[in-house]
């Protein structure tokens, strides 16, 4: 078996020195085969050389195909040159042109990692877990950002440990897995092509513990608005709130703690009550109500205003009096009463009755013009202020008075045509046919005008109807009417009305019809 594994080891070692000219690589194959030779004997389980295949050179040549039948030579060591042998009885290849020499590599400059991340902060916190939100770094770096890697670390230990394996590119990552007490040191550090940015981290530890329910004001809707009252009333607010477990109450105004001397402040699980016995306008202002559970929280202003009547206006004056007309001049009062002035009322008096009477309301300027006064009386003038409390409890009063002087003047009386209204009678709708049944009453009817007021004369068969119960003649608005009561087989003929006036007569006449019962 040795005898038959020695012999292919040696074809391949001559094909090699045809196949290499150079007198350097004849030595370093001879040098090569040797040991090969040496080991052939050993190697009484491997397969046939003919499996093996030998590895290209650098640079290919072109080669006539190997027969099948031939085995494949076997390769050298690794390391070694491999030169495929030509097949019996063809032409040497010609020589493998030396390789050129590498080029030297020139170091590229690096590239700057990212910037830290940006305003890391907790957003949630539950029993075994907390939520993480920042926002992206200033610097990218030319390479881009690949994503966020996460890091935690428990308090009292240096030990961090990365919480995602592959870098994610969101701003808000949820740490899961905790456990209910801990206190965990977290940062986070943007990763790109070029490095890692420096960490941006958290100055205090989140406290992993457990909350039912995060804290929740619910404003009532009246005290989202201002919530005004008038000094001396008492303030009296319940302001709801939820959260588990229970939460931290706080109140401040102008991020000072509350005068608990003039304000009581009693907090249950539920709501906090706000208190003053007697408001004054020091007490106006806005106040912060803060309902905390381990660094989540929510916040309410509660915007009170206390409101009293305002001072009287100042510098009222009589500035002009014309005919019939007075105005008058004033400036705002000195204190408005922590309110809005909403306007000035204006009040008059005679001096016959002393009695005053308002001539205008909510005047929203600072002058008015008074109109219509009586000529040959003497008036006074007075003017409060108004805000949302209502009117000064006392009124600004003119120091003048305004005497409206009589002046000679002559009514001539417009001259009105008079327009003749007479009109001889003329009847607007005229009397119809009609057909009626025995027993049954009916009614005749037409319309007449006329000035003086024509009489009306009813007709049957040219003879006047006169005082007779079985016929009702009326007349209203013009509008003339004739009942006939029950009539029978001979009230039935040619009916006629006659209107009547100084200026003339008209008549319209119709006819009627009676038929047997029916049945």
């Amino acid at each position: 078996m040795t005898g038959k594994t020695a012999p292919p080891s040696k074809k391949p070692a001559a094909a090699k020195k045809k196949a290499v000219p150079a007198p350097k690589e004849e030595t370093a194959t001879k040098e090569e085969a040797a040991p090969k030779e040496e080991a052939a004997p050993k190697e009484e389980a491997a397969p046939a050389p003919a499996t093996e295949e030998p590895a290209a050179p650098e640079h290919p040549l072109e080669q006539p195909p190997v027969p099948r039948d031939e085995p494949a030579p076997t390769p050298t060591e690794a390391g070694a040159e491999v030169t495929p042998a030509p097949a019996e009885g063809s032409p040497d290849p010609p020589a493998e042109p030396p390789a050129p020499a590498p080029e030297p590599k020139l170091e590229k400059p690096k590239e700057e990692p990212p910037s830290c991340p940006l305003s890391l902060a907790v957003e949630e916190v539950s029993e075994n877990s907390f939520t993480l939100t920042w926002k992206a770094p200033e610097q990218m770096g030319r390479a881009g950002l690949d994503g966020y890697v996460v890091e935690i670390c428990k308090d009292g230990s240096s030990d961090w440990k990365a919480v995602n394996q592959e870098p994610f590119l969101s701003t808000r990552y949820t740490i899961p897995n905790l456990s209910s007490g801990d206190k965990i040191h977290v940062r986070v550090m943007a990763v790109s092509a070029s490095g890692a940015s420096d960490p941006a981290t958290l100055e205090q530890p989140v406290l992993i513990r457990e909350i039912l329910q995060l804290p929740k004001i619910r404003m009532p809707r009246h005290l989202r608005e201002t919530y005004i009252r008038r000094v001396g009333d008492a303030v009296n607010i319940m302001i709801p709130f939820q959260g588990k477990p229970q939460p931290e109450v706080s109140w401040t105004k102008g991020g000072q703690p509350l005068d608990t001397s003039r304000i009581n402040i009693r907090n249950t699980a539920r709501d906090t009550i706000f208190y003053i016995r007697q408001a004054q306008r020091s007490d106006s202002g806005k106040y912060e109500l803060t309902v905390q559970i381990n660094g989540a929280e929510d916040r309410a202003t509660l915007d009170i205003q206390v409101v009293e009547p305002p001072g009287p206006p100042q510098n009222l004056k009589l500035v002009d009096v014309w005919g019939f007309n007075v105005a008058l001049e004033w400036t705002p009062p000195v204190d408005n009463g922590n309110s809005e002035i909403k306007g000035y009322r204006v009040q008059k008096s005679d001096k016959k009755s002393g009695k005053w009477f308002t001539v205008l309301e909510r005047c929203t300027r600072t002058s008015c013009t008074i109109s219509d006064l009586i000529i040959g009386n003497t008036y006074s003038f007075r003017v409060f202020s108004e805000n949302i409390c209502g009117l000064s409890d006392s009124a600004a009063i003119a120091s003048g008075m305004a005497n409206i002087e009589k002046t000679k003047t002559t009514y001539q009386p417009e001259k009105i045509p008079q327009r003749d209204m007479m009109e001889p009678p003329k009847f607007t709708q005229p009397l119809t046919d009609r057909t009626t049944t025995r027993g049954y009453s009916t009614h005749l009817f037409c319309s007449v005008r006329g000035f003086p007021q024509p009489k009306i004369i009813w007709l049957k068969n040219q003879m006047e109807i006169r005082e007779d119960p079985k016929y009702i003649a009326l007349i209203d608005q013009g509008v003339c009417s004739l009942e006939i009561r029950k009539p029978g087989p001979f009230d039935g003929g040619v009916y006629t009305c006659k209107a009547v006036n100084p200026l003339g007569e008209a008549s319209v006449d119709c006819r009627l019809d009676v038929k047997g019962e029916i049945g």
